[in-house]
């Protein structure tokens, strides 16, 4: 067993470094490049600073890292931040993280179908083939970080799981495994781990018919759910302000997948047809599952296999409910493209399989199976050509290779055993997946940003303090993307947090709604052509400009979407500079009386009050001030849920002006007062309870397990021992 674990790391390797001879910037590419890596930076120098940056207020949009995909209570992903700060080559970095997961999952893999009784040279199979499925390999490892980290997480807890409720194991890994899942803080591996321990429920008490088993699970994942809670009360208590916020159920059809693609899983060619970025028929193999995966279901004793249907039950059920999910709708809530589920119809599915061929493979009447196996690769042709009949002369080549490759499967089970057959089952995945990436190259998905951070800085111009930056990412041409071009002068996503400076914005998917609307800024950064004379209006509650009372330093507009801005005057009280060598790309206004920020803490507007600042953190403002008839304070700070204002120790109410920046009204006859704004992620209290709680929850769970663990260990007590007679007295007996 352990063997085959090494041999499905080895094959998970091989196959990595295939994909990477197609693409060395596979696994850094679109959100990794532009949202997560320079996260990584960003929260490693402030942990290394001493600050745990839950808010960073100068980054506006992005700044609640509280309801980002930030992993702030996630131990490995604080680790990965930590380490980032001291790596230069972000591209490296991020690839070497990605082959830890991508080992990490394939292992996972091989312990889930371990625990269903797979044969250990099948589970391996199983291993390697998951994490270069198709629409994990180029969606979920190649971009999505946290969806790819928490399904490495999700299969080890659903192992755990097994093993737990079958007596196999203890509480303590399925706690661990479901803790690390939720709070890598992406919602999709969290109600992923929902449905699946739900269905993981179902199947054992089908498979055993005991109550106690099952409910000891439940408790345990129950725990691991309180404990997990902290990572999301914030995000739940803050929906009403951001672009999350909708609790709509609606089916707009966009990356929902028909059930029909599925019969696209086996051919490495398939470029199945539904709705996208990139139009009907998609340019990558996104259902694709694993080459064997149809073709191999003709080689199973289904007379046999029939007798594990109970003891199966449960990832045959995940496996239907999954596939019903990636159907649609297409938005439920904060749950939208169900497309993101497809890896989870191909964990199912690939357990299945792998299990049945382990347990009931066959190659008796190999000519009979063989016909079968062929019919049913006809059949993924067929579907493939349909759905995208442009490409049918590489699709008839995958046809024909995956026939051919399974022939010499089938003869090497029947002349030289299960582990040489499942040898080249596995050794093909590499060949297959450097196929599909160099296929679709160049990906369309890349930013195709700089991975070294001392280039990026090196040619970056020198911006110190609050920047808020104007420009429309879509008007960069692919050839200006390089640091001798746009990425020279421009930062979009999280491309400033590599640059350790201060950009209003950044890359996030739960934007404050009414400060995006303010400056018409969308999730990359990116504004309207309206966004100039929207920064510098004065706002009609304050009188003030939003750049006032964001206290920003300087303002940058991207040449190309205001080509005639130098031609204009200045803003009063701003004036142009010039940055040698950045005037193609940039026009930089600043500030005449030089910058704002940090000058006052964060008191950006004040109306009857004499304010000054006393004490500033990320998370606090500490102001004295005098009001003798009232008076209001406005702060360079988004109104998040989770201030709370207090003058001289008592709490007094706080509002929003213009829906976004945090205000406080001051009693009248107020002399030397100590206002002290406080930020707190809303729910923490209630969440670190439920942690403790899980904690407590999970202590008992052990204890309980290792009482069981002791008595089945101690050896049953010795019946008495017969008396022995003397020796005379056996002379009597038996005369």
């Amino acid at each position: 067993m352990f063997r085959w674990g090494l041999v499905c790391a080895a094959g998970v390797l091989a196959a990595y470094l295939a994909v990477l001879l197609a693409n060395s910037r596979h696994f850094y590419t679109d959100d990794t490049e532009a949202q997560y890596a320079p996260l990584w930076v960003m929260t490693g120098r402030a942990l290394r600073e001493g600050r745990f940056p839950v808010l960073v207020p100068e980054h506006w949009l992005a700044g609640n890292y509280a309801i980002e995909e930030a992993g702030l209570l996630n131990p490995p992903q604080l680790l990965i931040d930590l380490l980032a700060v001291s790596v230069d080559d972000l591209a490296l970095y991020a690839t070497a993280v990605k082959l830890l997961v991508a080992i990490v999952l394939g292992l996972g893999v091989h312990r889930v179908c371990l625990a269903y009784g797979g044969h250990p040279a099948w589970s391996a199979v199983a291993g390697v083939a998951f994490p270069f499925s198709g629409f994990l390999l180029f969606f979920d490892a190649a971009s999505w970080m946290t969806a790819f980290t928490g399904t490495a997480w999700l299969v080890h807890a659903w192992a755990s799981g097994v093993r737990y409720a079958r007596g196999r194991g203890g509480p303590v890994p399925v706690f661990v495994f479901l803790y690390l899942t939720l709070s890598v803080q992406y919602v999709f591996p969290a109600v992923e781990a929902g449905v699946l321990f739900a269905t993981v429920l179902v199947g054992e008490f089908v498979y055993r018919r005991e109550w106690a088993p099952v409910i000891r699970l439940a408790f345990v994942a129950g725990c691991a759910a309180l404990a997990g809670l902290a990572t999301y009360l914030p995000s739940l208590l803050t929906a009403d302000v951001t672009w999350r916020g909708a609790s709509e159920i609606r089916n707009d059809q966009f990356l929902a997948v028909p059930w029909s693609e599925s019969l696209n899983a086996s051919l490495p060619s398939t470029l199945p047809a539904f709705t996208s970025w990139w139009g009907y028929v998609q340019p990558l193999p996104m259902v694709y599952i694993a080459w064997f995966l149809v073709p191999v279901l003709a080689f199973i004793d289904w007379k046999r296999a029939a007798g594990a249907a109970r003891e199966l039950s449960g990832p045959a059920l995940f496996a239907v409910l999954t596939l019903l999910w990636t159907a649609g709708p297409g938005t439920m809530g904060p749950l939208r493209w169900p497309a993101r589920v497809l890896p989870m119809v191909g964990l199912a599915l690939l357990v299945l399989v792998c299990v049945l061929l382990g347990r009931f493979g066959t190659v008796a009447g190999s000519r009979r199976r063989g016909i079968a196996a062929g019919l049913l690769v006809l059949l993924l042709l067929a579907r493939s050509a349909a759905a995208a009949p442009e490409a049918v002369l590489a699709h008839l080549v995958a046809a024909a290779g995956v026939g051919v490759l399974g022939g010499v499967v089938v003869w090497l089970g029947r002349t030289r055993g299960r582990a040489a057959a499942c040898l080249l089952t596995l050794a093909a995945v590499a060949p297959i997946a450097y196929l599909q990436v160099h296929a679709a190259q160049p990906t369309p998905m890349s930013w195709n940003l700089p991975a070294k951070r001392s280039e990026m800085k090196a040619a970056f111009p020198d911006f110190p303090g609050t920047t808020l930056q104007l420009g429309d990412r879509a008007l960069i041409a692919p050839a200006e993307r390089t640091l001798d071009g746009a990425y020279g002068s421009l930062a979009f996503g999280n491309y400033a947090k590599n640059l350790e400076v201060d950009y209003v914005g950044g890359y996030t998917p739960n934007g404050h709604f009414y400060f995006g609307h303010l400056l018409c800024m969308r999730w990359d950064v990116s504004v309207c052509p309206d966004a100039y004379r929207r920064a510098f209006a004065p706002e009609p509650e304050t009188g003030r400009s939003l750049v006032d009372l964001m206290l920003v330093d300087r303002v940058v507009l991207q040449r190309a979407l205001f080509p005639d801005a130098r031609e204009q005057p200045a803003p009063p009280g701003w004036k142009w500079v010039d940055y040698p060598g950045h005037e193609q790309y940039i026009a930089v206004l600043e500030r005449e009386t030089g910058p704002v920020s940090g000058r006052s803490g964060r008191v950006a507007h004040t109306e009857g009050v004499t304010a000054a600042a006393s004490a500033e953190s990320d998370t606090t403002s500490r102001v004295r001030v005098d009001s003798p008839a009232g008076g209001r304070i406005v702060f360079a700070r988004l109104g998040w849920p989770g201030y709370r204002a207090h003058l001289d120790g008592r709490q007094i109410p706080i509002d929003v002006v213009a829906n976004s920046f945090v205000a406080v009204d001051i009693p009248s006859g107020t002399r030397a007062g100590d206002l002290e704004l406080t930020w707190r992620p809303p729910g923490w209290k209630i969440g670190a309870a439920l942690a403790v709680a899980g904690l407590f929850g999970l202590g008992i769970l052990e204890a309980e397990h290792r009482r069981r663990r002791r008595h089945r260990a101690r050896p049953p007590a010795s019946p008495p021992a017969e008396p022995v007679a003397a020796e005379h007295d056996l002379v009597a007996a038996h005369p």
